[in-house]
């Protein structure tokens, strides 16, 4: 299966391992935009809210078509500065492009509680609880 692994940046340090399993499993494996460039955003938000707006439209539109090319999203939700499985703002765009498109929606821990909970839920993730053997 070709899966586009989508986190928030904090994430990228567990992924190398995440991927090794994943692909030793026969999978196909999509590394989250600027995964080797985790600073890329910050250097175009330094050249202006203009030019920082326009590259993050043109982010999401890619998400959408990269997600188009796979069978499933993986989402790497785990703790960040004291939220508990957290998901940003790009991964939830993300999460309802799967959804949108008809993919599998992979979550690595259970749907963090706040007010996208619900919507969340709606999307029917398959919450694996960092069981990579349930990736089928």
């Amino acid at each position: 299966m070709k899966i586009f692994i989508v986190c928030s940046k904090k994430f990228y340090g567990k992924i190398p391992d995440i991927q090794k399993t994943l692909e030793e499993n026969c999978h196909v494996i999509t590394l989250p935009n600027f995964f080797d460039d985790p600073g890329a955003e910050a250097k175009v938000r330094a050249q202006g809210n203009e030019e920082h707006s326009k590259w993050k439209a043109e982010l999401l539109n890619h998400s959408a078509d990269v997600i188009d090319n796979n069978d499933a999203v993986l989402v790497l939700n785990f703790d960040k500065d004291k939220m508990k499985n957290y998901i940003g703002g790009a991964t939830f765009l993300e999460m309802y492009d799967a959804f949108r498109l008809g993919k599998k929606i992979y979550m690595y821990n259970d749907a963090p509680e706040g007010i996208l909970h619900d919507e969340i839920i709606g999307f029917d993730p398959i919450i694996i609880n960092g069981d990579l053997t349930k990736v089928v």
